[in-house]
């Protein structure tokens, strides 16, 4: 039996609720959860507080994978690939410092993956890529109905007009990846 060899990735992507949805299809990842990081306000921020746009925090997902299975250089590039990486501070009509796409590494190794897959995609895109790339700060996780919304929520508008297009190009784009065909 082959032992795991779990690490924690934290993206932003926008919402947290499609991130969520595009990671939770992928094979090795072993768990996602939706949540907060990097405000400058002290304490626990809740969802209405991070709305608000006022916290600094931007909603991400920390994913756990078995870097035995996926790399964490083909999580980012699923990341910045499943979203729109050259838009500050917005996602489709989701605007705000918290919809900002973000990339938190957890150590100089990840920070440089991050810094070669952001560069490396970089000529895919006509706009430049703006994802910020920054140290892991503390991850708040999100409060119970936000995490699994997708699962949960599919027939609610928003999950069928923005996750499910999202679902689908991840499915086209990175078929060999995911748990299931």
């Amino acid at each position: 039996m082959t032992t795991k060899n779990l690490q924690i990735a934290t993206v932003g992507g926008g919402c947290f609720w499609c991130t969520e949805a595009v990671f939770q299809e992928v094979k090795g990842v072993e768990n996602v959860v939706s949540g907060y990081s990097g405000g400058s306000v002290p304490g626990r921020p809740t969802y209405r507080e991070i709305c608000s746009g006022l916290t600094g925090h931007a909603e991400v997902v920390q994913i756990t994978f078995d870097a035995n299975v996926i790399s964490y250089e083909d999580i980012l590039v699923i990341f910045m690939t499943t979203h729109d990486p050259t838009t500050l501070n917005r996602q489709g009509a989701d605007r705000g410092t918290q919809y900002r796409s973000v990339i938190y590494y957890n150590d100089d190794k990840q920070k440089e993956v991050a810094e070669i897959v952001v560069k490396e995609l970089g000529v895919y895109y006509e706009d430049l890529i703006v994802t910020e790339i920054s140290k892991a700060q503390i991850f708040y996780e999100a409060e119970k109905e936000h995490q699994d919304y997708y699962k949960n929520n599919q027939a609610q508008g928003y999950c069928s007009f923005v996750i499910t297009p999202k679902l689908m190009k991840l499915r086209k784009l990175h078929a060999d990846k995911l748990k299931s065909a």
